[in-house]
């Protein structure tokens, strides 16, 4: 299943331990780390302009959720798999076509979730 070497990811978590996290697992799936935001701001200035080939998308940065964020990758034409902790009733209806990743989760769960934002499967 791992077809994801080389792939460039963009991270968006506001939790500095998840998101180191997050970082190991996505080199150890042999992916780079394109950029990386804790904050809604910053997050949609590296979605408009980063150069990657998936996001991951922390639904709640810090009490403001990431949909800005998910609408410009979209535009980008870029996929994204979003992480949360309140389940997935959480996402809108229009990104509901987006694999989500409930928190805590282990490494062949986030493989299998890229795979489907990704279209490998």
């Amino acid at each position: 299943m791992r077809r994801l070497s080389g792939l460039r990811a963009l991270i968006v978590e506001d939790e500095a331990a998840v998101a180191l996290l997050l970082e190991d697992m996505l080199l150890e799936l042999g992916c780079e780390i394109a950029g990386s935001a804790a904050h809604l701001s910053k997050a949609c200035q590296l979605a408009e302009k980063v150069v990657c080939d998936f996001a991951m998308l922390d639904v709640n940065l810090d009490g403001q959720l990431v949909f800005p964020v998910a609408r410009i990758l979209v535009d980008r034409q870029i996929p994204f798999v979003f992480s949360t902790g309140y389940g997935a009733g959480i996402v809108p209806a229009e990104f509901s076509s987006w694999p989500v990743l409930a928190k805590p989760f282990v490494i062949e769960e986030l493989e299998q979730r890229l795979h489907i934002a990704l279209g490998l499967d």
